[in-house]
């Protein structure tokens, strides 16, 4: 059996097989989902201090925090999301 490693940031990676859900951290379900993952000791920290981006939720409910958007891993897939804005997000300059 092959593993599809899809890299998520910083050196880490995941398993593409066992990904269920990438997903933003901001709704409140989303932060009710990380603080029991974290109580279970099911709680993976990736962000390497960053700010959290994307959590990724796996079939062993596993809870990995990323410090890349979730359209950024959804790519690494190989597939873009349906809602996803078409244009590249560009940095305000000043």
């Amino acid at each position: 059996m092959e593993i599809n490693l899809i890299p998520i940031g910083y050196g880490n990676a995941v398993a593409a097989q066992r990904i269920v859900a990438v997903v933003a951290p901001d709704s409140s379900p989303m932060k009710r989902l990380r603080e029991e993952a974290h109580a279970a000791g099911k709680l993976v920290d990736a962000t390497h201090g960053r700010r959290t981006r994307a959590i990724i939720v796996t079939d062993s409910d596993h809870v990995i925090l990323s410090a890349l958007q979730p359209e950024t891993i959804t790519q690494r897939f190989g597939g873009e999301s349906p809602d996803s804005p078409a244009e590249p997000r560009t940095k305000n300059k000043r």
